[in-house]
């Protein structure tokens, strides 16, 4: 729905092997963990490796599939989540950064087995920061 909002311009952190990025929700309601189906990072058209993915939200992190049944934790529109895996980038430099998200949202009802899920994405350049 809003895919050129959701990496945060300027938020790219990198330790020298671990780079993370803040990512917005881009749907105009809060959604609970649960429907955070998984995520994607790669920067520079390198793909960081999906074992190696984390997301940070209201102080927690968690392995996608340990958001699967994560109903207490609410992702809202105003507040940034963090996404990050292992994926060695240089700091002080520029770089192409691009998320996709799967998203689903639980109150659009499809079918009776199914309710509506979005896969969204955004590309921007930024420098990384050292962490």
């Amino acid at each position: 729905m809003i895919p050129d909002r959701i990496i945060e311009q300027g938020t790219l952190t990198t330790d020298g092997d671990r780079t993370a990025v803040e990512v917005r929700l881009p749907w105009y309601r809060a959604l609970p963990g649960s429907c955070i189906a998984g995520a994607k990072l790669s920067v520079d058209g390198i793909e960081a490796p999906a074992d190696s993915l984390r997301w940070r939200m209201n102080g927690r992190e968690f392995r996608f599939e340990e958001l699967v049944d994560e109903t207490g934790e609410w992702w809202f529109p105003v507040d940034s989540a963090v996404l990050s895996g292992d994926l060695p980038v240089s700091a002080d430099a520029d770089h192409e950064v691009r998320v996709d998200l799967t998203l689903y949202i639980p109150y659009i009802i499809i079918s009776d087995t199914e309710t509506l899920h979005i896969e969204e994405h955004d590309v921007k350049t930024m420098k990384a920061v050292a962490a």
